[in-house]
């Protein structure tokens, strides 16, 4: 899954207790491109495979390294985890972590009309050394899909509460299917796991949201989106690079533009991954001289843990932890953007959903609450910063944290201690207004209650001597309304 922009803070530091501790550089604004997690239930019952390829004529070498070499013959106690970055310069051509171009406005124009633009980026890519015969096979003839651009410019699944969204997503059929999973792929995962220090649950918590195992992979042709996404306004500037990535994967000969067939976003495969990521990080993890993210579960697993270990992923160490908090906590500190020990968590009353102490340690941790103070509570430690590179809708990125979790045997989630009120979309629109009115950045008006959108409410918040947990209420609104 991809990313759109978010904003970044940097906290010098906060003294607790006569310390200091430094707190890091960490995203706010985690409203990203949503593509969107698949809402399909069945599992699949056998592998999804790709229409049959219909191969290229033999090209030449190509002219960049492939991902990963074959690693036959190669145990997983002897075999040394790929370095993308040092081994792969596509991981270095691509960037494929951080932030990409800000989209624009969804009611902006286009300039210049589908045939000379798509003329222009011809030329582009044989400028870049694609062949001529790469390009007359993948761009001749495409038009512009209007149907790809509505898509783009909705995505109002995002615009849902937490625990609506959570409820949809992060079910209890996806929790029994992850750990089938990982029984039916027992070496896979335990490869993975060894090589890269990235868990089972989590590489199959990302597995189910994005496509099933397979299920929901997306039916369109990957090419169309993306030639239709790189000359659109909104997100053409990052779009441009997917669709030449895409000409170097077919130039490479890993696949033809009618084996290319996916999700209306132009991703790849059962985790989803955008061309650039498959040229950066998806590797050939069974030896089989093939990389296949379509059917493929050891090359899914490798590839997966091969990306994440690439944004961050640090081995041993949590992501995500849902917690029991008291009554009294000071929630100006319930912040994605304020890190404190582990201690002091416990200090102040937060305990596991058990009712057990936490550890008293210095681990940092955020303390989030994603529908406010009554709502259920999560841990958020460094690991979590992966989920919202991955994708950086914040209620996606809580939903597959805690579905992992799930996966790992912890308990459904806890049930609000009374009931919660959910803004209406019109009137989180208006909140956004409001708040942008007064000079907070929220963003796009979008009805998405994204980090930038929440930190201007806990803002508010404090200035109106509301509870700041950054959480959007009616009572909040109407405030704002009566300032007008």
């Amino acid at each position: 899954m991809t990313r759109d922009r978010f904003f970044a803070m940097t906290l010098a530091t906060m003294a607790l207790g006569g310390a200091t501790l430094p707190l890091q550089t960490i995203p706010l604004h985690a409203q990203g491109i949503e593509f969107g997690p698949t809402e399909t239930k069945p599992a699949p019952t056998s592998k999804p495979k790709p229409p049959a390829a219909k191969p290229l004529p033999p090209i030449a070498a190509p002219t960049e390294p492939s991902p990963q070499p074959a690693a036959a013959a190669v145990t997983p106690s002897t075999r040394q985890p790929p370095a993308p970055d040092a081994a792969n310069p596509l991981a270095a051509k691509y960037a494929t972590s951080g932030l990409p171009p800000k989209a624009k406005p969804a009611n902006c124009k286009n300039e210049q009309a589908f045939g000379p633009w798509l003329a222009a980026f011809r030329k582009q890519a044989a400028a870049e050394g694609v062949s001529a015969r790469t390009i007359s096979l993948a761009l001749d003839g495409r038009t512009l899909d209007s149907g790809v651009i509505a898509r783009d410019r909705k995505q109002g699944f995002f615009a849902q509460s937490f625990t609506d969204f959570a409820a949809k997503l992060a079910t209890n059929n996806r929790v029994t299917n992850g750990r089938a999973q990982i029984k039916k792929n027992a070496a896979a995962f335990a490869r993975a796991s060894q090589e890269y220090g990235v868990p089972a649950s989590v590489i199959t918590g990302f597995w189910a949201l994005e496509s099933d195992f397979g299920a929901g992979m997306g039916k369109l042709p990957i090419m169309n989106s993306l030639t239709t996404l790189a000359y659109d306004c909104r997100r053409g500037e990052m779009f441009r690079q997917e669709l030449m990535a895409a000409l170097e994967i077919i130039d490479r000969g890993d696949m033809t533009p009618d084996t290319m067939i996916g999700s209306w976003a132009g991703e790849i495969g059962q985790t989803q991954f955008l061309p650039t990521r498959y040229l950066a990080h998806a590797i050939d993890y069974d030896g089989d001289s093939d990389i296949n993210l379509f059917a493929n579960p050891t090359d899914i697993i490798g590839s997966t843990a091969n990306y994440m270990t690439h944004l961050g992923w640090r081995r041993d160490e949590p992501w995500l932890e849902e917690v029991i908090v008291t009554n009294d906590l000071p929630w100006d500190q319930a912040d994605l953007a304020i890190k404190l020990p582990r201690s002091q968590w416990a200090t102040w009353g937060v305990t596991k959903v058990d009712g057990s102490a936490l550890s008293s340690d210095t681990m940092p941790a955020s303390l989030m609450l994603p529908m406010g103070r009554f709502g259920p509570a999560f841990l958020a430690y460094e690991n979590f910063n992966v989920y919202l590179q991955w994708n950086q809708s914040l209620t996606y990125a809580i939903t597959a944290a805690w579905l992992s979790t799930r996966i790992d045997g912890a308990p459904a989630m806890q049930k609000p201690k009374r009931e919660i009120a959910v803004l209406a979309p019109d009137e989180a629109k208006e909140l956004q207004r409001q708040l942008k009115k007064r000079g907070f950045d929220v963003g796009e008006i979008d009805g998405k209650i994204g980090s930038a959108t929440r930190a201007a409410v806990k803002a508010m918040q404090t200035k109106l001597g509301f509870a700041a947990d950054s959480y959007p209420t009616p009572e909040l609104l109407a405030a704002l309304r009566s300032e007008s």
